[in-house]
């Protein structure tokens, strides 16, 4: 053990700074295989570089160059981190870490969502963090807000060199002009109507779109550029293809949010009034009991039983899973 703590393992003593130090990164005696991959690659462009310039110079100077004055490999940067370096188990290489966000980052995310008040959504589409992971934020870091308020102590020592074991998404610095991507944002999530197996025909000349795939799944079930998380984004690729002004675009999207949002808003506010006149409340010294007329023909997709998990019949034996007629 101590042999390879002062042989190969020395290297870890003092990681890498903005590197995650894992042992995958590097090979048997100690050296970083990313950098020594570019200076393989760097040492093959130095040669090409070198022979094209002794093409251009006369026999007589290539007699006369130094033979040691190339590829001069010092002071090089240290490329990014790949996925072979993201493996903390040497015996586990289907598993990689995935990176977190940085102190910075959520910073922001909490500033834009608090102070500037602009939507979740809006923030989410800005920065590339899914729209749950931008929720989870604010509501942690108004936690610790609310400690700081409280003169509780934070573990920040600890969080620091956990973040600097991890992969991080960094907030890029003003003036960079580059564009926070942290994860997909726009992933379909799936829907608990589409996890049966189901065999639709058609007619060969019908035009079947997204709109009659819902529709074949559930009457109610919206098409995949209505049900994403950020179908704002469709329409702005839709109006980059027109060739229209991005100022116009920018502007009709906002107004369009803005009204999804007060409708949204005005839904909720209804839905809930209903509620609460549907529901009678009985109180007491202690409790508040709360009494609601439900049907039970009508819970559930199929009725009776429906919610405590009704296996579906398209994977059961005995049963015409092909369509007998078309529609």
């Amino acid at each position: 053990m101590f042999r390879w703590l002062n042989g190969p393992g020395a290297v870890f003593r003092d990681g890498l700074p903005g590197s995650t130090n894992y042992l995958n990164a590097y090979d048997g005696n100690g050296n970083l295989i990313r950098a020594s991959r570019s200076s393989k690659s760097d040492e093959g462009e130095d040669n090409k570089r070198k022979s094209r310039d002794d093409s251009e110079l006369s026999p007589e100077d290539q007699q006369k160059r130094d033979p040691f004055d190339v590829n001069v490999a010092s002071g090089r940067p240290i490329p990014k981190e790949q996925a072979d370096d993201l493996m903390p188990f040497p015996l586990n290489r289907h598993f990689r870490s995935q990176a977190v966000l940085s102190e910075e980052l959520r910073d922001e995310v909490y500033r834009r969502v608090v102070d500037m008040g602009q939507s979740v959504r809006s923030v989410s589409a800005d920065l590339g963090v899914e729209m749950r992971r931008v929720g989870a934020v604010v509501r942690l870091k108004s936690i610790e807000k609310d400690w700081e308020a409280k003169g509780k102590r934070l573990a920040t020592p600890y969080a620091r060199a956990v973040l600097s074991m991890l992969p991080v998404t960094t907030y890029p610095s003003s003036g960079t002009g580059s564009r926070t991507t942290h994860e997909s944002v726009n992933d379909l999530p799936v829907h608990r109507a589409t996890t049966v197996q189901l065999f639709h025909p058609v007619s060969e000349s019908r035009h079947f779109t997204r709109t009659d795939a819902g529709r074949a799944f559930s009457p109610d079930l919206l098409p995949a550029e209505k049900r994403i998380p950020h179908p704002e984004m469709v329409e702005l690729a839709k109006c980059a293809m027109e060739n229209r002004g991005r100022d116009d675009i920018v502007r009709d999207l906002r107004e369009k949010l803005e009204k999804e949002e007060a409708d949204k808003l005005a839904l909720d506010r209804e839905r809930r009034e209903r509620r609460q006149r549907e529901v009678k409340k009985v109180g007491t010294q202690r409790w508040e009991f709360r009494f609601e007329d439900v049907s039970a023909e009508d819970a559930g997709r199929k009725g009776l039983g429906a919610r405590y998990g009704v296996p579906a019949q398209d994977r059961k034996k005995g049963q015409v899973k092909i369509p007998t007629r078309v529609t």
